[in-house]
């Protein structure tokens, strides 16, 4: 089985980027594309790192404001690049580095207030930040300590610091490199990226303070230019309607399990089959109605959180979700499956009580 590398496992797609290679319409794109799968990303490391004092204890430093540090590579693929802004430094001349800066921030107060997570390891672990990474580089990636940024290539994709729901995405893959390690492949892997996604679009509803019926639940929105037809690189209450380009292609995702992709590509369709599992979040928010970190998203991370397998699968997941939803209440409960069921992933109960009949 071909597995995608780690390179490849940014918040833009391996199969959009190589779409774009090919253009012969975003000519400066193309070769931006072509630039950006020939770099990759440093190897992903495999857990968040912690200090051990003399005595053996493990030893985190736990506040309740963000550690933020913003680094510049200058176009250059070496990280993490030269500081530019920490913490108490006020905003400096470079849009990139604020708005890097204030991403870090918005997912930060996110994890805290509405989950009551102390960053993303839950114990107060810094956040750092690498702008302006490679030259017109097309993606944004979390490399296991840190979230790297690309510039675009004006083209075809703007800087990825513009983006929120990016940012929040990204570092998601933080959250759940600590809570659960899900792995990068199949329906393991679909549900990393789903739930990255969830943690981007209640990062920037948070920021906003938008209500389930005032979000647009796009990840990446703003983040193509105005020569794409397309509104963001992902639709989590449609999947496969976020762009469709003479160029790039139809956004491929499905909402749907009979419409599952089985692939060697893109470890095994993660980015493409996590559209089911975030309509299902998506439809279970709208339903519970309010402010979606406080009904669908307290659900989601308590089964994240709640001891999930790393090789769970979306019935699995789906599974635990309705055992987090129970601490809601029936109706969030209800809500929850109800979502489960209009995806395909678990049975509707009536439906399999008539059929033994």
């Amino acid at each position: 089985m071909t597995q995608q590398s780690p390179a490849q496992q940014g918040i833009v797609p391996a199969y959009l980027l190589a779409r774009l290679a090919e253009s012969g319409r975003f000519v400066r794109a193309a070769d931006a594309a072509r630039q950006t799968l020939i770099a990759g990303r440093p190897p992903f490391r495999s857990r968040l790192e912690l200090s051990i004092d003399e005595s053996g204890a493990l030893v985190a430093e736990v506040t309740a404001a963000p550690d933020r540090t913003i680094s510049d590579a200058t176009g250059s693929e070496k990280l993490p690049g030269a500081v530019v802004r920490r913490e108490d430094d006020p905003p400096v001349a470079d849009a990139a580095v604020n708005e890097a800066f204030d991403g870090l921030g918005a997912t930060f107060d996110l994890l805290l207030e509405a989950f009551g997570r102390n960053s993303l390891d839950g114990a107060g672990a810094p956040l750092d930040a690498t702008v302006h990474y490679g030259s017109k580089y097309d993606n944004a990636f979390w490399d296991g300590a840190r979230m790297v940024f690309g510039d675009g290539d004006g083209e075809v994709f703007r800087g990825f610091t513009e983006s929120i729901s990016v940012i929040g995405h990204e570092l998601g893959h933080g959250v759940i490199q600590s809570a659960s390690g899900l792995k990068y492949q199949g329906q393991p892997g679909a549900l990393n990226e789903s739930i990255a996604d969830v943690l981007g679009a209640l990062t920037e509803q948070h920021q906003a303070g938008q209500t389930v019926d005032q979000a647009t639940w796009l990840i990446g929105a703003g983040i193509f230019t105005d020569a794409v037809e397309g509104t963001a690189l992902r639709s989590m209450l449609a999947p496969g309607t976020a762009y469709d380009d003479d160029e790039l292609g139809k956004d491929p995702q499905p909402a749907h399990m009979r419409d599952y992709v089985t692939t060697t590509e893109d470890n095994g369709g993660v980015h493409i089959n996590s559209g089911i599992p975030n309509r299902a979040f998506a439809l279970a928010a709208r339903e519970i109605g309010g402010r979606a970190w406080e009904g669908a998203g307290a659900v989601w991370y308590r089964a994240l959180t709640g001891g999930l397998s790393a090789t769970a699968t979306f019935a699995e997941f789906a599974d635990a979700t309705l055992v987090a939803a129970r601490e809601s209440g029936g109706t969030v409960e209800k809500a929850v499956r109800a979502a489960w069921v209009a995806v395909g992933v678990i049975e509707d109960a009536g439906e399999r009580s008539t059929r033994r009949r």
